[in-house]
């Protein structure tokens, strides 16, 4: 057989099948290495915005949360809490959180939307502890001048029931504020800002 006997529209035809097959298979190869690219079910859930019921929040309690693998907590304050927050102006470090990236609606002395709600990240600005919820008045280990707040106890940080620090320790910001918004009176919403919602 000669060169000249060789079917060229067959060899078309040949070549262009191949090409088509070969583009389907990297086709389907693809598709699985694309998907791998999004973010998997459990990575969205851990940055989706959480419901919290405050509804059976007594005053002076406290709600925790999770959001985005953080504790996030809702204090209920008492108006004696609201009372220490405005005596305690003077001696906290950023008494009305100018200083930090934060919601702008909690740039203001409580440091929340309502005043009687508290809505903290409850990790320590220093090193990433978990304060504890301290609310009672002048305990032994805190001092005669303790008005009630967080304390971190791995390095001593201080918070008041807003969520400023105190000068003189370790943390070097107020706790955060996340953004959040009041579904209704008894529900918030945490990770959505209630300026964008």
């Amino acid at each position: 057989m000669s060169s000249s006997d060789v079917n060229t529209g067959r060899r078309r035809f040949l070549t262009g099948a191949v090409v088509v097959m070969g583009g389907i298979g990297s086709a389907f190869a693809a598709v699985p290495f694309i998907a791998s690219w999004t973010p998997s079910d459990r990575a969205k859930a851990i940055g989706a915005p959480v419901e919290v019921d405050i509804s059976k929040l007594e005053p002076g309690g406290i709600t925790r949360a999770k959001w985005q693998g953080k504790p996030v907590w809702v204090v209920r304050r008492t108006d004696a809490a609201l009372a220490s927050i405005k005596k305690l102006d003077a001696q906290v470090r950023d008494p009305t959180s100018l200083e930090e990236q934060q919601p702008a609606y909690a740039a203001n002395e409580y440091r929340s939307i309502k005043p009687e709600y508290l809505v903290l990240v409850g990790v320590c600005t220093h090193l990433g502890c978990a304060p504890s919820y301290r609310p009672e008045l002048a305990p032994a280990d805190l001092g005669p001048e303790w008005e009630g707040g967080f304390f971190c106890p791995c390095h001593g940080s201080r918070f008041d029931l807003a969520g400023r620090v105190f000068p003189g320790v370790p943390a070097p910001t107020n706790l955060v504020v996340p953004p959040h918004t009041y579904l209704s009176d008894g529900r918030i919403l945490v990770g959505v800002d209630s300026e964008k919602a």
